[in-house]
């Protein structure tokens, strides 16, 4: 399947030093940094650095490095923000949306960490 990267999205002028952030982590391959409207006390979003519209597309064409860098990186951060269950914390969530059912607002791949707090029910119950 082709996918369309939109150079002209957020995070991409993130990436290239257009747009400030809030930076938590840097590594060659992967930026995390806090979200501008956050939804929990801890909502950092963590992004490749390459042009990957979303986690299929990642998933299917990033490097085994950029894999396990992502990888390393969200879990990283959670301890860091002290929200990782295995280092004291109360947990977290991710979430990563993808296309319109799933509401991707930045047609680039991204992954919230979400927590500091008890957090509600990510879908009602049916």
């Amino acid at each position: 399947m082709a996918y369309e990267y939109d150079e002209e999205n957020v995070f991409a002028k993130i990436l290239r030093g257009e747009i400030p952030n809030d930076t938590v982590m840097e590594t060659e391959h992967t930026l995390a940094f806090r979200d501008i409207r956050p939804q929990a006390p801890v909502h950092v979003l963590v992004i490749p650095k390459g042009k990957y519209v979303n986690f299929d597309h990642f998933a299917a064409e990033a490097s085994a490095e950029e894999l396990a860098d992502f990888m390393r990186v969200v879990g990283e951060v959670a301890r860091q923000m002290g929200v990782a269950p295995g280092e004291g914390g109360g947990g977290y969530r991710t979430i990563s949306n993808a296309g319109v059912h799933g509401v991707q607002e930045v047609p680039h791949f991204h992954l919230h960490i979400l927590g500091g707090r008890r957090l509600g029910r990510m879908l009602p119950a049916s």
